[in-house]
């Protein structure tokens, strides 16, 4: 067993590629092979959020602060606030981020395919981001 208490591991600011705006990346959980489930606390600044991505076996967000915007491609943006649980399922092209004028946080789990958890594609544009608005 192993405990990783409160504030013992270090916030990351996540690659400008994969993101648009002020994110921080608080690591919560990633435990060795052969577990493949890892998690995250991740804090979108208002206007911020993940470029357009999939995930080979899909995640799950729990939002726990703020309010903000998710969507699959080819369907209208969603709006989240704490408490609500989001499934998305294998390879559904979507993303997720605060709102313009919001800070979001939520938890994200994920799992690794043969040792990938993510694939990334283009950022959304603004104008796709303004869409929720």
């Amino acid at each position: 067993m192993d405990i990783f208490p409160a504030g013992t591991r270090p916030s990351t600011i996540p690659p400008a590629e994969y993101f648009t705006g002020t994110v921080r990346l608080d690591p919560l959980f990633n435990p060795p092979a052969p577990a493949r489930a890892f998690g995250a606390s991740v804090t979108f600044e208002p206007g911020a959020r993940t470029a357009w991505h999939t995930h080979p076996l899909g995640q799950t967000l729990i939002v726990t602060y703020g309010c903000g915007w998710v969507q699959l491609a080819g369907q209208p943006i969603q709006t989240i606030r704490p408490g609500d649980v989001v499934w998305i399922a294998p390879f559904e092209r979507h993303w997720h981020g605060a709102t313009s004028t919001t800070a979001m946080t939520h938890i994200a789990i994920q799992e690794q395919l043969d040792g990938s958890p993510v694939t990334w594609m283009e950022h959304v544009t603004d104008e796709q981001y303004q869409g929720a608005a």
